[in-house]
């Protein structure tokens, strides 16, 4: 018996927000898609978090994946940035469990590590090792749809296995994994 599943991957951006999309036929994966969401023409912080939740929607509309790969934010200097980006990666998490799909969050190193097998790893690296793995004929010239490709693919490469990120299944599971941000 022939078992299917589609991961989305997404590395969620106030500027460009990457994703892409990989089958799992047994226990071989085989590349779908990968694209970005240009939001830099929008000034409205708002606007872009509506964008981007309306574009998460008609991609799990479209291609039905089982579960959803996220990269998390990473910790940088500028609070602003941090806070944008989480809103992003918030309103990205939220359309997923609008329709009940697991999510799982994934530390920037921890994909790199998965997809080249070091932490450290350039975009370009991580960019030209998925073009391997999943040949495909030539790379984007932003890298954001390859990283929400890494996070896919990372997830592929890490089933089965006891994750480190958080992984939610539904509001219900959210909630109870984060009482402390639940207002009373």
């Amino acid at each position: 018996m022939t078992k299917e599943r589609i991961i989305l991957g997404i590395d969620p951006g106030t500027t460009i927000m990457g994703f892409g999309l990989i089958r799992v036929i047994n226990k071989k994966m085989e590349f779908v898609q990968l694209n970005e969401l240009q939001l830099s023409k929008y000034d409205n912080h708002y606007q872009k978090l509506k964008l981007i939740f309306e574009r998460t929607i008609e991609l799990i509309e479209t291609h039905h994946p089982d579960e959803i790969a996220i990269e998390a934010p990473f910790f940088g200097k500028n609070v602003q940035s941090m806070l944008k980006l989480g809103r992003a990666q918030g309103v990205a998490m939220a359309a997923g469990l609008s329709r009940d799909i697991p999510i799982t969050e994934y530390e920037p190193k921890k994909i790199k590590m998965a997809i080249t097998g070091n932490g450290n790893a350039s975009k370009e690296q991580v960019a030209k090792m998925l073009q391997q793995l999943l040949g495909l004929k030539e790379l984007p010239k932003n890298l954001d749809s390859t990283d929400g490709l890494a996070a896919a693919v990372c997830h592929f490469f890490n089933s089965g296995k006891i994750v480190a990120g958080k992984s939610y299944t539904g509001w219900d599971a959210f909630v109870k994994q984060n009482e402390e941000r639940v207002k009373k």
